[in-house]
């Protein structure tokens, strides 16, 4: 059955988030925050079944690295209330498998941010309950605010 679901939230000092924290939880990994010189780690996160740094041609080639991205982000950007990133999630048919939804989400983050000159960082959570055995694909792109 097809769903609809699109939701765009700003990461913002101003609401005492980080890029590079959110980075990290939303991909599942250990990421070093250069910026208060600690590891942000969520390793131990499941579902997540694709990851990957999208960059539109003029972009630096090194902030496919995601660590090296988001502290990039978090040190061009200086006031206190900065706005570092956007979130934009959506939802997909769960009667999707998992290689489809990959290439739909690529497809749509592609289509419209990467092609629209902006950095996208891609994550897909693909979210199965144990009790009830439904299927929950999540695809969330971040792109920052101002990189």
């Amino acid at each position: 059955m097809a769903i609809y679901h699109l939701s765009v939230e700003v990461i913002s000092r101003a609401k005492g988030q980080r890029a590079i924290a959110s980075a990290a939880y939303r991909s599942g990994s250990r990421l070093h925050d250069a910026r208060i010189d600690r590891d942000q780690h969520f390793s131990n996160k499941s579902g997540i079944v694709h990851s990957e740094v999208m960059l539109p041609e003029h972009a630096p080639e090194a902030w496919r690295d995601r660590e090296q991205l988001w502290n990039e982000v978090e040190a061009r950007e200086i006031r206190k209330d900065a706005q570092l990133a956007r979130e934009v999630e959506f939802a997909i048919s769960q009667e999707m498998n998992q290689q489809q939804g990959i290439t739909l989400a690529r497809d749509f983050v592609v289509a419209e941010f990467v092609e629209a000159g902006m950095t996208a960082d891609l994550i897909l959570h693909w979210d199965i309950s144990a009790r009830t055995a439904w299927r929950n694909p999540t695809p969330m792109s971040y792109s920052p605010c101002a990189a």
